[in-house]
């Protein structure tokens, strides 16, 4: 033969053989053998034969192709509990329609399909892009069996888990036994459909975590699973089925919801060539199943008080146990207590974590108040709550013990308690009701009340002032002014705080700023915390206090500092934070020595989890909150670098439907404020992306943004950007202690994200959720216009006396600067 022709031939034969390996479908008269494989249309999922790490057994299953994810990424397995160990294995269709697994001299499959009604037409079996395998029937085209069905430990989107009432089917998730064995574990994950539905987590046959039930948007108990920008999830809860499945908002990417082998429910997403954890239950102990008894509530955000309390009307069962901080014994009622139509009535629980609803009734035609009424006529009725907050109507009532009930910061669903009617006076002091009349009598009345108040006030006050009276008795937060504060936020006593922080020594201080001191303290039970103490010349006056306690105590977010109570005593305002130990933002990337131990993946890290924490205060949490002072100095580093945004003093809540305001008052840093902002005193949630944008440029180059460029016609770095971005060369802003460490394609698409929140019109700025989207994802991205402030002039738009000294230091504040 000729070699010419002969090498031809081969080559044809190897690229047919390619295609026929690469094929998505397994007919009856093919098989797939140990080192064959199906691939997705789409080349978005692989099934073949595979080792998990050094196990040297082999399984049938599908994962992620290389193509899509570079780890190997196992999503189901057939013989997870019967493997085979060599490399003998043959998957086919046998006669029956059934999927089969075979080894070597075997008369016993490994594995089978197992149809309850075997096929006698020709099926085939065909991998989707979904992930999911499926047999069908070729005369009918009716899919006769699904891995979907079958899960293990992973649930992709579009896959279902729970139960199929027609068929008695019930899709659970089992953990693997550990990370080289995927046989069956002792971690699952499966619906209870009795009462209102939800999921549990088990060890065994024990219960160790749940979800809380579908409050119409989300699990009440997991806030980080709401609908999102990313994912969509779904309850279908009729007659034919009560599942839970969720999709995602676009085909590029790649998520997974896992319970792994030490016992964590995760969901994580696919970005920078790793896994992004998103969220991961239980993380504390308020989370395990139970873990405050029955008629118990667990409140994680008090620092060094004991987690557990009782539900109001009731008291811990055993008090040893309680004063030994085990609260697993739970509660019960008060001793002597009527309950039961003696004029009880009920105590809201807000953002509560709803107990177990294995022992509640749903009814979905009673609206709130009515609800109430039926539970109150019902003396087994120990509680209810609403059940759909997005249609507002639908009644979960309780006929049990109330087990599992925790609280969050935000999130959470109202309560309602039933108390006895003494209870009822001591929780509900506010519905009490004195005036009888109306009209300009109760006007007047009113009126004189108010003013009797401010003028006993105001000569309190001065009395007080005279008085000169040693003792370090603690002024309770609410009694420091007419305005109401959030009665669940702790005090904590000034002595406490005294101690902590050694009597706020040097050694203690962390840093200081136009604010005031910070200084790092330990109290007694041992838990570190930040003290930021005001100074009586803080620009911070009693409102801005008062506002960040107001905003911080009612958000919940990684990326967010969590804020533990705070002190009010005489003329001092402090807060008491959790401790980062690595402090600022800016103390690294404007240190030359300090900032080389950011490689650019922690850089990449920390910009998306600051670009995650607006993202939850512009759009995420239950309230829309514009944060008006980001810059690198307030956003502090945990323990593992997680960056997480801090100082709220400038913060101001928006309505739902408010997309801007205005302010005579512009407060706020200089070469971080957006141009409408400073120049005319408009801000929205574009003022925090024109700021983000910056931050971003700094944190990529280890430059200050109000550093002078003799170089060039920029007195910026955000034009000196602009002028690199315009000549192609704008990759010479990467800090050069970098190296060549970092992908040059990533990097640019950084600076690019960057230049779009810094451009001069807000209109064309994208908003968090787009830049979240953008850095996560492979998408083309628009070309940015010409950004703001980024010619040199002599004297800036802004007052020149102000805009002097707050351009010679970073951390200026500009405050009452007239709109012109």
């Amino acid at each position: 033969m000729n070699p010419t022709k002969g090498f031809l031939i081969s080559l044809l034969q190897f690229l047919l053989l390619q295609v026929c390996l690469s094929r998505d479908t397994l007919s009856t008269n093919e098989s797939i053998a140990d080192g064959d494989i199906l691939v997705s249309s789409g080349q978005r999922f692989t099934l073949g034969f595979f080792s998990p790490g050094n196990s040297g057994k082999r399984y049938v299953g599908i994962w992620y192709s290389n193509t899509s994810v570079s780890v190997q990424t196992v999503v189901w397995v057939a013989n997870r509990d019967n493997p085979i160990n060599d490399t003998s294995g043959v998957l086919s269709i046998d006669t029956q329609g059934n999927l089969v697994l075979f080894g070597k001299n075997q008369t016993v499959p490994f594995w089978s399909s197992n149809l309850t009604v075997p096929s006698t037409s020709n099926s085939i079996a065909q991998l989707l892009d979904t992930g999911n395998l499926v047999l069908v029937r070729q005369d009918t085209k009716v899919v006769t069996w699904q891995s979907f069905d079958h899960p293990v430990n992973t649930m992709l989107p579009y896959s279902k888990i729970g139960l199929d009432r027609t068929t008695g089917l019930n899709r659970i998730l089992t953990s693997w036994k550990a990370q080289d064995d995927p046989g069956t574990g002792d971690w699952s994950v499966k619906f209870e459909p009795q009462g209102s539905p939800e999921m549990f987590l088990y060890k065994g046959q024990v219960r160790m975590w749940r979800t809380g039930p579908w409050d119409g948007y989300k699990w009440n108990g997991v806030p980080e699973m709401s609908r999102s920008f990313i994912i969509t999830p779904r309850l279908i809860n009729n007659n034919e089925e009560t599942v839970f499945t969720w999709g995602l908002t676009s085909s590029s990417i790649f998520s997974r919801l896992f319970v792994d082998e030490s016992g964590f429910m995760n969901r994580e997403t696919w970005r920078n060539n790793q896994w992004v954890k998103f969220w991961t239950a239980p993380k504390e102990p308020c989370d395990n199943y139970g873990h405050c008894g029955a008629f118990g509530k667990c409140d994680p955000y008090i620092a060094g008080v004991f987690e557990c309390s009782c539900l109001p009307g009731f008291q811990p069962r055993n008090q040893n146990d309680w004063d030994l901080r085990d609260g697993t014994g739970g509660c019960v009622r008060n001793p002597g207590v009527l309950t039961c139509r003696n004029g009880e009535d009920f105590v809201k629980i807000a953002n509560a974590k709803v107990p177990d609803t294995s022992v509640a009734r749903v009814d979905m035609s009673l609206d709130l108040k009515a609800c109430r009424l039926d539970c109150l006529r019902n003396c087994s009725c120990m509680a209810y709550a609403l059940a759909n907050v997005t249609s507002g109507v639908g009644c979960t009532a309780w006929y049990g013990d109330l087990v599992d009930t925790r609280v969050f910061t935000d999130g959470g669903l109202d309560l309602f308690v039933r108390v006895d009617a003494a209870a009822f006076a001591q929780y509900n002091k506010s519905k009490k009701k004195f005036l009888a009349k109306k009209g300009m009598v109760a006007v007047l009345v009113i009126s004189l009340a108010v003013l009797s108040g401010v003028v006993i006030s105001i000569l309190y006050w001065m009395f007080s002032r005279k008085r000169k009276d040693n003792s370090a008795a603690l002024v309770p937060f609410g009694d420091s002014s007419n305005d109401e504060f959030d009665d669940s936020l702790p005090s904590i006593d000034v002595n406490a705080i005294i101690s902590a922080t050694k009597n706020f020594s040097l050694a203690n201080k962390l840093g200081q700023g136009g604010f005031g001191s910070v200084y790092k303290g330990q109290l007694a039970s041992g838990q570190e915390i930040a003290v930021k103490r005001l100074s009586k010349t803080s620009r911070q006056g009693t409102e801005e206090f008062k506002n960040e306690v107001k905003l911080i105590s009612k958000l919940q977010h990684k990326n967010l500092v969590r804020l533990y109570g705070c002190c009010v005593h005489r003329e001092e305002k402090m807060l008491v934070y959790e401790f980062l130990p690595n402090r600022s933002l800016d103390f690294f990337i404007f240190d030359r020595t300090r900032r080389s131990l950011l490689d650019w993946k922690k850089r990449f890290e920390i910009i998306m989890g600051i670009a995650r924490g607006l993202l939850y205060l512009h759009q995420d949490s239950r309230l829309k909150i514009i944060h008006r002072d980001l810059k690198p100095s307030n956003v502090l580093l945990d323990a593992a670098m997680n960056p997480k945004i801090s100082d709220f003093g400038m913060a101001k809540i928006f309505g739902d439907d408010q997309t801007e305001a205005n302010t005579k008052r512009v407060v706020g840093t200089y070469g971080y404020m957006s141009p409408e902002y400073a120049m005319e005193g408009l801000y929205s949630i574009k003022s925090d992306v024109f700021s983000y944008g910056v931050l971003m440029l700094e944190i990529i180059s280890g430059r200050k943004n109000n550093d002078y460029y003799e170089e060039g016609p920029s007195k910026n770095l955000i034009g000196h950007v602009w002028e690199l971005w315009r000549e192609g060369t704008v990759l010479d802003i990467a800090e050069t202690l970098l190296g060549q460490t970092y992908p040059p394609h990533e990097v640019r698409k950084c600076i690019q994200v960057g230049l779009l929140c810094v451009q001069e019109n807000p209109v064309e700025r994208p908003t968090m959720s787009a830049v979240v989207f953008m850095l996560g994802n492979e998408t083309t991205l628009p070309t940015p216009s010409k950004p703001a402030f980024i010619l040199k002039t002599k004297q800036s738009n802004l007052d020149s006396s102000t805009t002097r000294s707050a351009s010679s230091i970073n951390d200026a504040s500009i405050t009452n600067i007239e709109a012109r």
